[in-house]
């Protein structure tokens, strides 16, 4: 562990897009320290630190060499999903904890692996799911919990993005790629974990996507309630926000939230509030626990182990869009598990799966 005043020296791994969001949020960080870059592309990662007026930073394209000329302390892994388990079990073996950009991994199984490869090498495993980072969604959470039994949690997400490249083109779109942003804080906002889904895909005939652009999903949550998703990435108009639009019915009322600053509850009266935005949220909030886990041992929200059943949503939803059938999220879980078995090759990590399993 750290001292408060001691900044975390950090490795990146990534320089893209999203890599270059993450630079500016390690800059301003006072708390971390950016001591090394890691990309395929030297020059990509060199022009992206020019580009926010960051030097003395060691570039390279290996986690593990990196790591070791810069004394780093911990890994950022902003690489596209497919790399994650190589570049986290990398870092994990020379002994750096890391910060992953969501997804975990493309599968359960390989989500499995990474959060067993950790415990293996005793070093914290951290997804960031930067959407659960927003003051006001820790008002409506406190709410919540004042409403008693949770009934219903719906999520309305209307967009209408043109991004042209892959995301037009991939299968699921809207499943894969944002959803589970909705699906992971209906579970951090009721507390409870999902047992089973229902899910329907669509595309309408103005889409520009490829495949199913439109997608609504029911699920069952251990508490008894239901969460239901739905929404559109080709819904031009009347947009939602990028975290949706919620209502909670519960017990002794009910809640709403407009994906921004607004929270309204209704027990017998109503009462509404603009909630002012937390000094750190979306990935500079993601960060900051992230830190502060290191420098107090403390489990963060986002642990890898935590995180796994809200990838298996994603893939259970998936499951079920595809074969018009209910499926259980445990069996999903249970085929992710033999299957992280069955491909492991390091015999610790193994270890860990089978004892979990």
């Amino acid at each position: 562990m750290t001292t408060e005043a001691t900044p975390i020296r950090l490795v990146q791994v990534g320089a893209g897009g999203m890599g270059q969001a993450w630079l500016r949020t390690i800059a301003a960080e006072p708390g971390a320290e950016l001591v090394g870059l890691v990309d395929l592309n030297v020059t990509a990662a060199e022009q992206a630190l020019a580009a926010h007026g960051l030097s003395g930073v060691v570039v390279g394209t290996s986690v593990a060499e990196v790591a070791a000329a810069t004394g780093a302390d911990a890994v950022v892994n902003v690489t596209v999903p497919v790399a994650h388990l190589p570049v986290n079990v990398e870092a994990l073996a020379s002994g750096l904890p890391v910060l992953c950009e969501k997804p975990a991994a493309p599968t359960v199984a390989d989500a499995l692996r990474q959060a067993a490869a950790a415990e293996a090498h005793g070093r914290l495993l951290m997804i960031s799911q930067s959407r659960r980072y927003y003051a006001a969604l820790d008002a409506l959470r406190a709410e919540v919990r004042e409403l008693g039994a949770i009934g219903s949690v719906v999520t309305e997400f209307y967009k209408a993005p043109h991004f042209g490249g892959f995301r037009e083109e991939m299968d699921h779109v809207l499943l894969v790629d944002m959803a589970i942003h909705a699906f992971d804080a209906a579970r951090y906002v009721t507390g409870a974990d999902p047992v089973s889904v229902y899910c329907e895909e669509h595309n309408p005939p103005w889409s520009w996507f490829q495949a199913d652009a439109n997608a609504h999903a029911v699920f069952s949550f251990d508490d008894g309630s239901r969460f239901v998703f739905t929404g559109s990435w080709c819904a031009p108009g009347l947009e939602t926000s990028w975290n949706g639009s919620w209502r909670i019915s519960a017990e002794r009322g009910s809640a709403a939230w407009d994906g921004g600053s607004h929270v309204s509850v209704e027990t017998d009266a109503l009462r509404e509030r603009d909630i002012a935005p937390a000094a750190k949220e979306e990935i500079a909030g993601s960060l900051a626990e992230f830190l502060d886990a290191l420098r107090t041992g403390a489990e963060p929200s986002g642990s890898a182990r935590q995180n796994v059943r809200s990838l298996a949503m994603v893939e259970a939803a998936v499951r079920s869009a595809e074969t018009g059938a209910r499926v259980r999220i445990d069996e999903v879980l249970a085929e992710a598990h033999a299957l992280a078995i069955a491909t492991e090759t390091d015999p610790d990590v193994r270890a860990v799966l089978e004892r979990t399993a």
